[in-house]
């Protein structure tokens, strides 16, 4: 790479902010047997089981997981048109501008960070500054929960810069001062994850109180 050569955008996730992105997540959402079969069942009770009461849900995407949350929470998302489509769905969702300022602009204010399918979209230094931004959001003894693809998920969008398993993200969140709590595959063991698309690295790990 030459000296001044700018840094690959896809490092800071700036792919996933494009008008390509978001008709890629919004038409892998509506294919016909993802709206026949109970696809999204096993996601669902996963998040509920965790029991994360108030969520800042960053990078939320189409808003799917607040979705799934019974809109307990608020999102955040760069992507201004992934922003739209959340609160037509009747969540509430900020894009990274408009959360500032905003009344869910409060210190303390969550018990939880959720992060899914986020950190693979960018690199190391752009992970610790996402969570270094908002940490500050979660009260003493909350929790952040990182979920991220396995092999297969990983190799099936070319927006993901970096494999995180389950090494990755537990140094990332004890870099953060947080414990370790909880690491597991979903929703299949750990090797489905070659062969299964959506099989997730989950960790959660939490402040101190």
């Amino acid at each position: 790479m030459p000296e001044h050569a700018a840094p690959d955008p896809r490092s800071t996730g700036s792919d996933t902010n494009s008008d390509a992105y978001t008709e890629r997540l919004v038409g892998l959402q509506t294919v016909w047997w993802k709206r026949v079969l109970p696809v999204q069942a096993p996601y669902r009770w996963n998040a509920r089981r965790l029991h994360l009461g108030r969520v800042l849900d960053v990078g939320c995407g189409l808003g799917r997981n607040l979705e799934h949350l019974d809109g307990n929470g608020v999102g955040i998302d760069h992507n201004a048109d992934l922003v739209a489509h959340a609160r037509s769905k009747g969540v509430v969702a900020y894009t990274t501008d408009e959360f500032a300022g905003s009344p869910d602009d409060v210190p303390g204010s969550f018990d939880a960070i959720l992060l899914a399918h986020v950190v693979e979209h960018v690199d190391d230094t752009t992970a610790h500054e996402i969570l270094t931004t908002y940490l500050p959001y979660v009260r003493p003894g909350g929790v952040v929960h990182v979920i991220t693809p396995q092999e297969r998920g990983q190799d099936s969008d070319p927006t993901h810069v970096r494999f995180c398993d389950f090494a990755v993200v537990e140094e990332l969140l004890r870099s953060h001062d947080l414990t370790i709590e909880r690491s597991y595959s979903f929703p299949f063991p750990r090797w489905a994850g070659k062969a299964f698309v959506y099989n997730e690295f989950n960790v959660s790990g939490r402040l101190a109180g």
